[in-house]
């Protein structure tokens, strides 16, 4: 033990970015299925993409491995964003995905859009249509204001 703390006197603030990793996340069972993918093609996809080894126990237990702690964390992002669930209050970073007259469709999180309203483009500016402000393939802020009926209603109003 004296010759340890002799080379080593305290445990070091943060692992290697070099020494081997697991990070373990609990999803539902239900989201199994947007992590594996069409005949595995989305777990594939995290794989060779970050490089980090990713496994999915029957109970919904997922482990990503690795050496390299950046990509560690680009699979352990990637699956969070394809099973995490919308939260009302909640501040988004979204894309534009369709422009109607009565406001714009914008996506949130893999395969869910919200509705964002045209009154809730602009405080205080009632705009004349949606293209004043908005077009398809805008990154925009957005607050998850409500849920009902498994629809999404966004608001631009009041975020940074």
């Amino acid at each position: 033990m004296k010759h340890l703390l002799s080379v080593i006197p305290e445990p070091r603030k943060k692992i290697s970015e070099f020494a081997p990793r697991i990070e373990k996340i609990k999803i539902s069972k239900d989201k199994i299925g947007a992590v594996i993918g069409k005949g595995g093609e989305m777990i594939n996809k995290i794989t060779s993409e970050t490089g980090a080894g990713v496994d999915i126990a029957e109970d919904g237990l997922v482990t990503i491995s690795g050496s390299n702690s950046e990509s560690i964390e680009k699979a352990l992002e990637w699956v969070k964003g394809l099973t995490e669930e919308p939260e009302v209050g909640k501040i988004y970073n979204g894309t534009v995905v369709s422009i109607k007259d009565f406001g714009a469709f914008i996506n949130i999180l893999p395969g869910i859009d919200g509705m964002l309203h045209i009154s809730q483009i602009v405080e205080g500016k009632r705009l004349k249509s949606v293209e004043e402000v908005l077009h398809v393939g805008d990154k925009v802020k957005v607050r998850l204001v409500a849920i009902e009926r498994g629809k999404l209603s966004l608001s631009m109003i009041g975020v940074k």
